[in-house]
């Protein structure tokens, strides 16, 4: 076992930047400066719980697991304090404005410290994670090459933030969700899928016979819609030719 302060995944000590993280570098480099995938880990987790993804996804990315600021309890970390409820979480509104604001920051810090191509960054987030992903997504567009949400949801919170329709256009996102998921159920991805579907973003919306967590199904077509976005031109150029879409709903 790791000792104290060991990196389990073999990866020498980060620099000190504004978030506690674990990195692993592309396994198969195909740039000077890789794409960045940052993995943002859900209420009451840490930052080895998504990387126990990262021998799945492809291996031309520059992978960054992010620890939330807020500590929950002993080992356990989140993005903002909540009060779970099935039709409608209570959350600490600040705690999210602030965690959102430190990770527009830490993107920053981690293309810096890591030389990571700044038109590649891209976000993989879980639950809560899920959450802020899609809240820099509708609120800083231009810094994002690409969105994966699963198992969350929309804030209404932070739809007063939005940036302009118009910035949207094209920016990738995949959302994906449990039918069986009791803890953030399905009727929160699907208010996610119409709240997208309403803007000119790139949205891939799916569905699986599963809980909150990730099945090996969700987790082959994540890898694949990644993979996609890799060897396609940044969402950024593709937009200046052509207008967004909206993919088909698929039910699983």
């Amino acid at each position: 076992m790791p000792g104290p302060g060991e990196n389990p995944f073999g990866m020498s000590a980060p620099p000190r930047l504004s978030l506690v993280h674990l990195t692993q570098a592309p396994r198969r480099p195909s740039s000077p400066r890789p794409p960045l995938l940052l993995l943002l880990h859900g209420v009451g987790s840490h930052e080895g719980d998504l990387m126990e993804l990262a021998p799945y996804l492809d291996e031309r990315f520059f992978i960054v697991s992010a620890r939330g600021p807020v500590t929950i309890g002993p080992g356990m970390h989140g993005w903002f304090h909540v009060q779970l409820d099935p039709v409608q979480p209570h959350i600490n509104a600040e705690e999210a404005e602030h965690s959102r604001i430190t990770l527009l920051l830490f993107i920053d810090e981690v293309i810096a410290a890591y030389n990571t191509d700044p038109s590649r960054t891209y976000l993989l987030g879980f639950s809560q994670g899920a959450i802020m992903s899609l809240s820099l997504a509708l609120t800083r567009p231009e810094k994002l090459a690409g969105v994966v949400a699963m198992s969350g949801r929309v804030l209404p919170e932070v739809l007063p933030k939005m940036a302009p329709a118009e910035t949207l256009r094209g920016l990738p996102i995949l959302v994906v969700h449990g039918t069986e998921d009791v803890v953030l159920p399905i009727h929160h991805g699907r208010a996610a899928r119409d709240r997208l579907s309403s803007l000119p973003v790139a949205l891939t919306y799916r569905e699986y016979s599963m809980g909150h967590n990730v099945s090996e199904e969700s987790l082959a077509d994540v890898t694949a819609w990644l993979r996609q976005r890799l060897d396609e031109p940044p969402w950024q150029s593709l937009a200046a030719r052509h207008s967004g879409t909206t993919q088909e709903d698929t039910t699983r």
